[in-house]
């Protein structure tokens, strides 16, 4: 959106305000289709889960990764709401529930739906036995995460030398494993990650089939990084990577999904703020805007993420600190920004919040949440 677009906003519903431009989602979404033909994305809805992009996404040809039950009801309810001539019966493959840990109640609930799960130990294995024995089964692997934001594979994913132990137990007791998955870490800017896990997961199918279980499915996961400065490489050369590992190791007919969260929503996103308060602490200016990293900035905290703040005029600028509206001593938006001299009332805006911002927004302080706006639906 343009300055100007963004300023009526403000003006209109006040501060702090957050734009998403489900353009952008549409776009984001045909790149990742381009770039990935052979991949089928299912959209990480823990990344913002607002039902209308899961709507945006669902009208586009996404499917769905959820990672707790109300995630899933979230998606499986706001589908069902469609005219019946936008969508088709909700079945399996538009949803996959890729947390490998789920209390025994969320899958006595999930059963009916014959879902597919990730597991990632024997325990989780048993569970899923005894309370959701019609799901589809995916084991998820543990890969390298080096280099990435967020960092996985500490929590999730099990070594792949008793990855095809895993495989058989859960074939013996009854249950049927239909894939595998891993997961890079969150904003990967290492591409080897990729290309270690896919020769990984390769491996893994070929002893399985070797012992008489052959895996149709393959997740990649998420972790597709978005331009949050000029040292993020084009999305066009992870994909190349990882269509030439995919064409070199698997089957042609395998199917391959994915779970892309931030790359979809983050660049959609704009926040606009509201200067309330400056003052100039050991000699530098501080401005103290009406959001906080307990609102949309949560990312800060949360997603290891430093957002940029920008003016909406043009003038010299010098460095500054950009407080929250918080008590809170580490409510600190940024501690070197470069804005011009600002004046209590300037707006302020941050650009690619769409991802593990709003989604994480509390109440603290009495503060309410960033009102949300969305355009181009």
């Amino acid at each position: 959106m343009t300055k100007k677009q963004l300023l009526a906003v403000a003006k209109e519903h006040g501060t702090p305000v957050v734009v998403i431009d489900h353009e952008v989602i549409r776009r984001s979404y045909a790149g990742f289709r381009r770039h990935l033909p052979k991949v089928q994305a299912y959209y990480a809805v823990k990344a913002n889960p607002a039902p209308e992009i899961v709507r945006t996404l669902y009208q586009a040809g996404a499917s769905f990764d959820v990672a707790s039950l109300p995630e899933f009801l979230l998606v499986h309810e706001n589908i069902k709401r469609l005219p019946a001539k936008e969508r088709q019966d909700f079945i399996w493959d538009k949803i996959i529930y890729a947390n490998p840990i789920k209390p025994k109640e969320t899958l006595e609930a999930l059963d009916e739906y014959k879902p597919l799960l990730t597991y990632d130990n024997r325990d989780e294995l048993m569970k899923i036995k005894r309370y959701a024995p019609h799901a589809g089964l995916v084991l998820r692997l543990r890969v390298p995460n080096t280099g990435s934001m967020v960092e996985l594979s500490s929590k999730f994913g099990c070594d792949s030398g008793v990855a095809v132990d895993l495989i058989l137990e859960a074939f013996r007791t009854g249950l049927v494993v239909e894939g595998l998955s891993f997961h890079v870490g969150s904003q990967c800017t290492n591409f080897e990650n990729f290309v270690q896990a896919l020769n990984i997961a390769a491996a893994v199918m070929e002893e399985a089939r070797s012992r008489g279980h052959e895996i149709k499915i393959l997740d990649i996961g998420g972790g597709f990084p978005i331009p949050y400065d000029t040292h993020v490489k084009p999305f066009r050369e992870l994909a190349t990577k990882i269509n030439v590992e995919i064409e070199r190791l698997f089957a042609a007919d395998i199917q391959i999904l994915a779970e892309p969260g931030r790359f979809l929503v983050a660049t959609a996103a704009t926040a606009i703020a509201r200067v309330i308060g400056k003052a100039v602490r050991d000699g530098k200016p501080c401005y103290y805007i009406d959001d906080s990293v307990y609102h949309t900035y949560s990312g800060i905290i949360f997603d290891h993420c430093q957002y940029h703040l920008k003016a909406f005029r043009k003038a010299t600028t010098e460095i500054c600190t950009v407080f929250g509206q918080t008590c809170d001593g580490m409510d600190t938006i940024s501690q070197s920004e470069a804005l011009p001299k600002l004046e209590i009332d300037d707006l302020l805006y941050s650009e690619n919040i769409g991802a593990y911002s709003s989604a994480s927004s509390t109440w603290f302080n009495g503060f309410a949440p960033a009102h949300v706006v969305h355009v181009n639906q």
